[in-house]
């Protein structure tokens, strides 16, 4: 059975008409009014383009947790062949919300790590929500380390709304966990790229997508925290996720204007959800672009690549490569904004006492 969003019930009600079309009872299938199912297939289609090309920041957050949407073990199954699954970080155990193991993507071989919700109320308990342990960390970082031996490219799949904030996950070394993933992705030498597939929330997610690329599903979000928990802290009202969303620029489309993201994947009319052999297809085709994209990048080259592009976020004028002493080293581009008014702060007593004398010679000429 299908879900749908609060913003989709025109959708639904088209839908619906259209099922009792295509199954008219006990009439024959010559009586089937093709001309009103192709019409109302029509309407549905110009009603889903209409509706999702004019989504804000909150109806994209619902369409990026929607029950409905593909997981990753949908893309892993979709996308990889010969997918053997590691577990265990070898101090504690297995945490079952991320799914590791190494698979192959037209005959190359990838370590895949894919974050898991759940697809059902049973299977989202038993992978808690998508909300990782710090086992699961130590299991991505340990395997992380293995492929960056044997020189083989790194694809995660982020949907998570964060790390497991419970008191056993803290007890064992939550932050320290995430600290060293972070630390583990930025010294890997092999590429490594990450793909938001729903959610991508706080440091539970920036534990693993700290990569050369950073890539986004059209209809996905990736945020420091959820709306609703932001617009606890500041208003002290969940009610306005939507002004919270709006200022937290976590879509897609905004990402990328700020330079956080490095593309975006296009989603099938009315979301990923409602088509998902479509969505795995565009996947596929953007992770092998990528692949083949730091094929010719000698080790060096790909770790300076990853550090280039997180010193470049936020900053005026950017980081730029330079040669120091024949030794590769990065240097800083200050505004020139920037640098007139740093003089004028470090120099402004001197400047002060300039600016006095050449008043105090100015009315001594005069006088």
């Amino acid at each position: 059975m299908k879900n749908y969003l609060e913003f989709e019930k025109d959708i639904k009600t088209l839908e619906d008409e259209m099922e009792l079309l295509k199954n008219p009872g006990n009439q024959s299938i010559s009586e089937v009014d093709t001309n009103k199912i192709k019409s109302t297939q029509d309407q549905i289609n110009s009603k889903l383009k209409s509706i999702y090309a004019n989504l804000n920041s909150w109806q994209k957050t619902q369409v990026a947790r929607h029950e409905d949407r593909p997981r990753a073990s949908f893309y892993i199954r979709k996308i990889f062949n010969n997918f053997t699954p590691l577990a265990g970080d070898r101090y504690f155990g297995d945490d079952q919300s991320v799914t590791t193991g190494f698979g192959l993507i037209n005959e190359k071989s990838v370590l895949v790590i894919g974050q898991e919700k759940g697809e059902d109320l049973n299977t989202r308990i038993e992978k808690n929500f998508g909300m990782m342990s710090p086992e699961g960390y130590r299991k991505c970082i340990r395997l992380m380390k293995l492929a960056d031996r044997f020189k083989i490219p790194i694809i995660t799949f982020i949907d998570t709304p964060g790390a497991y904030p419970g008191i056993g996950a803290e007890q064992r070394g939550q932050a320290s966990a995430i600290a060293h993933s972070i630390e583990c992705c930025m010294s890997l030498k092999v590429p490594n790229i990450s793909v938001i597939i729903g959610e991508g929330g706080s440091g539970g997610a920036i534990a693993l997508a700290s990569s050369n690329k950073v890539i986004m599903l059209e209809n996905s979000i990736y945020s420091v925290i959820s709306p609703e928990g932001c617009a606890s802290i500041l208003w002290r009202d969940p009610g306005k996720s939507l002004e919270a969303a709006e200022a937290m620029k976590l879509s897609a489309q905004d990402l990328l204007k700020l330079g956080v993201i490095d593309d975006i994947i296009s989603e099938p009319l009315g979301g990923a959800h409602r088509n998902h052999d479509e969505i795995a297809h565009n996947l596929k085709s953007t992770i092998l672009e990528n692949i083949n994209y730091f094929e010719s990048m000698r080790p060096e080259e790909i770790f300076d690549h990853r550090k280039n592009k997180f010193l470049k976020i936020g900053r005026g004028g950017g980081f730029a490569k330079m040669s120091v002493n024949g030794e590769t080293g990065l240097e800083y581009k200050e505004p020139i904004t920037l640098k007139f008014k740093r003089i004028l702060t470090i120099n402004k007593y001197i400047l002060f006492a300039l600016s006095l004398a050449i008043i105090a010679s100015i009315f001594a000429l005069l006088y």
